[in-house]
């Protein structure tokens, strides 16, 4: 007689049906298997709050809090187009220069040639794409190593810009359209102390009705879905941090406008990684080339697509940078912008070797970046100390990177 069928049980929900008891069980078999997620990153963060409040008691005031938002923004924006291409395990080092040429580009067609601004900022993002493209089609097409591809182009859009800025080296940007939104001035339902705690409600209520229909869309499928509970106490966390960053932030000036564009690009590029073909398709690609090729991806499409959306990305964060001063000018893009870019990317859990890491990864390594810097600035810190201290936390987080593949190789689960 054949021998009974043996019924297979998903891990998933056997922990699950364990509850809380189960929880602890997964979380500390992910540690010892090197999956870590943005433990690491939360935890220095929360470490670095507490050292700078204890040196300054001004450092977690809503105003320091506001401008933190404010400027993490720009780069951030930079940052998030990095992540696109660092999933693919490569590396874009022309976003620096990108996005000072995309405010030179805005820059004359607003104000030396009076275009409309909504029409010059549509251009400008677009030429930051096309300009994203021309990089991976050499990279995918031709052959050319994308370090090389995006090192020529670091040099050459930085010079294109010099040209373009001429001997004035600078150019105003009228405070009017986009850049009025985006300024320093500027705040989500400027002067109505609600708007911080609407924006809260709409994260709160979009993070708990997505969960609820994914648990309906799975359970229909017969797949492992989360239950309500565990829903509902994320909804709770989230809730309570939204509503104590609205509080703080409303104590001073409110949300800045920046942030919220910045947040909304976030949520639209997490949902374009994690619930669309695309997206799947730039984890495989990342993953495993060989592999992507035969379950039938076009890899070079894939790869042309990444660092397109990647020089859009720049592009967008040039205009942040340049509401900040309303100028254009031969400094935009220089500077550590660059190397801070790719560390917010690295530091906030993205794997520089491609296939692991989500675009929250910008956001908390811009909290942990400028966190740091405006720690320092209010202690009167020399910029020198400044690059030490930020590039022993970028040494740090590759080096918990390499930790975590090397332990989940280890563990069979790599």
């Amino acid at each position: 007689m054949a021998p009974a069928a043996v019924e297979v049980v998903d891990p998933r929900l056997l922990i699950r049906e364990e509850g809380l008891k189960g929880y602890l069980t997964e979380f500390k078999r992910k540690l010892k298997g090197g999956e870590l997620g943005s433990l690491p990153v939360i935890v220095g963060l929360i470490i670095i709050w507490t050292v700078f409040q204890i040196k300054d008691s001004l450092f977690l005031s809503s105003t320091n809090m506001v401008n933190i938002s404010f400027f993490l923004a720009a780069t951030g924006m930079i940052a998030l187009g990095l992540v696109f291409v660092l999933l693919l395990g490569e590396i874009d080092l022309s976003v620096a220069s990108v996005s000072g040429l995309s405010a030179s580009i805005f820059a004359i067609f607003s104000t030396t040639h009076g275009m409309n601004v909504w029409l010059a900022l549509v251009l400008t993002i677009l030429t930051g794409v096309g300009i994203g493209a021309i990089h991976g089609f050499f990279f995918a097409k031709i052959g050319v190593p994308a370090f090389v591809v995006t090192l020529a182009g670091n040099l050459g859009w930085n010079g294109l810009m010099l040209w373009l800025l001429g001997s004035t080296g600078s150019l105003s940007i009228q405070d009017t359209g986009p850049m009025h939104i985006l300024g320093q001035r500027s705040f989500f339902m400027d002067q109505d102390i609600a708007g911080a705690y609407i924006l809260a409600t709409v994260g709160v209520a979009a993070l708990l009705v997505g969960s609820l229909v994914e648990q309906a869309r799975r359970r229909k499928a017969g797949v492992p879905f989360r239950p309500t509970s565990e829903i509902a106490l994320r909804a709770i966390a989230l809730a309570v941090v939204a509503y104590v960053a609205a509080y703080v932030l409303n104590k001073s000036a409110g949300v800045p406008n920046a942030l919220v564009i910045f947040l909304v690009a976030l949520v639209i590029c997490d949902f374009v990684l994690r619930r669309t073909t695309f997206g799947r398709k730039v984890f495989a690609v990342g993953g495993s080339i060989e592999g992507a090729r035969r379950a039938g991806i076009n890899v070079a499409l894939i790869r042309i697509a990444v660092f397109a959306i990647s020089g859009g990305f720049a592009a967008i964060g040039g205009l942040f940078l340049a509401a900040q001063t309303y100028t254009a000018t031969l400094a935009a893009g220089s500077g550590n912008l660059l190397m801070l870019a790719i560390a917010a990317a690295v530091i906030g859990g993205t794997s520089l070797f491609g296939g692991r890491g989500n675009v929250w990864s910008a956001l908390l390594g811009m909290l942990v970046i400028q966190s740091i810097q405006t720690g320092l600035d209010l202690l009167n810190m020399n910029t020198s100390i400044q690059y030490m201290i930020t590039g022993a936390v970028l040494l740090a987080a590759v080096v918990i990177d390499s930790v975590s593949r090397r332990t989940q190789k280890t563990s069979g689960r790599a």
